[in-house]
Formats: C-alpha cells, sequence, structure tokens
C-alpha cells in the first residue's frame, strides 16, 4: 500500500508545480503586456496632435508676391517675413561690407542658390521679440530698406541683418526650400 500512496501523492504534486509555473508565466506575461499598453498610450499622448503637425509645414505661393513686396505668414505661431527682392535690393545686400555689420554674414548665406530675389525671415526682433515692420509698402523700413521695429528701433537691411541696434543678432532663417520657382515650403 504504500508504494500506492507514494505513486498518488507524487502524481497529485506534480500537477501542482505545473500549475503554478504556468500562473507566474501568465500573471508575468498580463503584468509586461498592461505595461506596454500603458506606456504606449502615454508615448501616444506625447505625440503632437494632428492640427499641430498640419502647422508643422506651410506651403507658400510666391506667384502674387510682386518684387519689392513681402507679405507675413504664419509658421509654427512665428510671423515668417518672404519678401521679394528688386535688383537694387539684391546688390545692395550683397555689397555690404562685413565690418559694417553687427552680425557679419554674406548675403549669399541667408538667401538659396539660384533664388536671390527671395528672402524668407522669422520675423522677430532679435531684441526683445517685437513684429518689425517693412513688408507693407507703407511700413518703414528704416535707413537700409529692411525691416524697422518699432519697440525699440533696431533696423535690419533687406538681408535680414541687424544695421542699428539695440538687436544683437540677424532675424533668423526659419527651415525652407523651393518646391518650384513659384512655391516654398516652410518646415
Amino acid at each position: 500500500m504504500a508504494d500506492s500512496s507514494t505513486a498518488v501523492v507524487h502524481h497529485t504534486g506534480h500537477p501542482d508545480v505545473t500549475k503554478r509555473d504556468f500562473l507566474k508565466l501568465i500573471t508575468g506575461a498580463s503584468a509586461a503586456i498592461g505595461t506596454a499598453a500603458v506606456a504606449w498610450a502615454f508615448i501616444d499622448y506625447m505625440n503632437p496632435a494632428k492640427d499641430v503637425l498640419a502647422l508643422s509645414s506651410v506651403e507658400v505661393d510666391l506667384t502674387p508676391i510682386v518684387a519689392g513686396q513681402g507679405i507675413t505668414v504664419l509658421w509654427q505661431g512665428k510671423p515668417i517675413f518672404v519678401r521679394h527682392r528688386t535688383e537694387k535690393e539684391i546688390k545692395e545686400a550683397e555689397d555690404v561690407r562685413m565690418s559694417q555689420l553687427i552680425e557679419p554674414q554674406p548675403d549669399s548665406q541667408r538667401v538659396k542658390p539660384g533664388h536671390a530675389q527671395w528672402i524668407v525671415l522669422i520675423g522677430i526682433c532679435t531684441h526683445l521679440g517685437c513684429v518689425p515692420l517693412g513688408n507693407k509698402p507703407t511700413d518703414p523700413r528704416g535707413d537700409w530698406g529692411g525691416w524697422f521695429c518699432p519697440c525699440h528701433g533696431s533696423q535690419y537691411d533687406t538681408s535680414g541683418r541687424v544695421r542699428h541696434g539695440p538687436a544683437p543678432a540677424n532675424l533668423g532663417l526659419p527651415p525652407y526650400a523651393f518646391e518650384s520657382d513659384t512655391k516654398v515650403k516652410l518646415g
């Protein structure tokens, strides 16, 4: 009889160990899946919304902008100046001696190759963040024909370079590319 009782104990003890291991495996897998689901939801929540992604790039049609005129478009909550420069404005911007500039930068580094007639700038004064005037024909453009900041008198040339302070730096350049001769994509 002892042999048969030992066999029963051994037989009933063995499935308990397997069941316990199986339950541990299921519990661990459930915890891992739950953690991954919560992490995925959190990471997905941190991604920008569709309306924000739509503003991450803006296309600008250049055809209605005549030489000497500029427009302001909004990109990521910032004013962007797009100006169609005249031949005279381009020549003046190219002929400036770097020693005359507060932040020396040649005009060729501020425009895209083959598109010198177009200047695209972030329209925020580098002094205290005001929006300079100069895109409308009736706006004051300062002594260098570019942009004039009405807050503290900073002046920028037609390349967006600061020529008279208190602004310490040139107007910023947003990331942009020409999709064609008549279309620019910001962002």
